[in-house]
């Protein structure tokens, strides 16, 4: 019981910081990053007769609000008008830092036979200028925490009403869901 114990404010310290940055790690939830259609306009038009294929370009406003940046490799999201297959939209390979907001800009090609499979419906959609698309993907990639990283998936769902006319974005639901593999 005699011995006398050596206090050092520098260990404290690291000590303390140690344990705060460990926490705020193991507390620090991630979160679903948030995706909004923001535009879509045309590039060109493919006459494969006896359709018109279409080319465009969708940009999309995508917020990454965790505290890591992430890195995600390349995918195709895929187009639906009334449940079926109607076209694609390329995602390059990105990264987007932490808690922050880019826009994507997204090729897409449409395909006018499938299109034309719903042409009397499509024809309603023009009339009324209101059609309802929807599209999903799924983006995987990693984040990195101290000197790990971690692989993740987002799958995301879209429901989005335009003009048929002049492309304006009227409406849209978006969900998305995260998860994260930790081996």
């Amino acid at each position: 019981m005699g011995k006398k114990v050596k206090w050092s404010w520098s260990s404290a310290i690291v000590g303390a910081a140690s344990a705060v940055a460990a926490t705020a790690i193991l507390s620090a939830k991630p979160k679903d990053p948030t995706f909004h259609l923001i535009s879509i306009n045309f590039t060109s038009f493919k006459l494969n007769l006896p359709v018109l294929d279409a080319e465009l370009i969708l940009t999309v406003h995508v917020t990454n609000p965790n505290i890591t940046p992430i890195h995600y490799s390349s995918t195709s999201m895929s187009i639906f008008y009334q449940g079926s297959l109607l076209g694609s939209a390329q995602v390059q390979a990105g990264s987007q830092p932490p808690r922050s907001c880019q826009l994507l800009r997204l090729p897409a090609r449409l395909g006018g036979l499938e299109l034309a499979h719903h042409a009397a419906r499509f024809v309603s959609d023009v009339a009324k200028r209101e059609m309802v698309l929807d599209a999903a993907v799924d983006i995987g990639g990693t984040a990195k925490v101290l000197w790990w990283d971690h692989r993740f998936k987002v799958h995301v769902d879209s429901h989005v009403t335009v003009d048929p006319v002049f492309l304006d974005v009227i409406d849209q639901e978006n969900s998305s869901e995260l998860e994260l593999f930790t081996a």
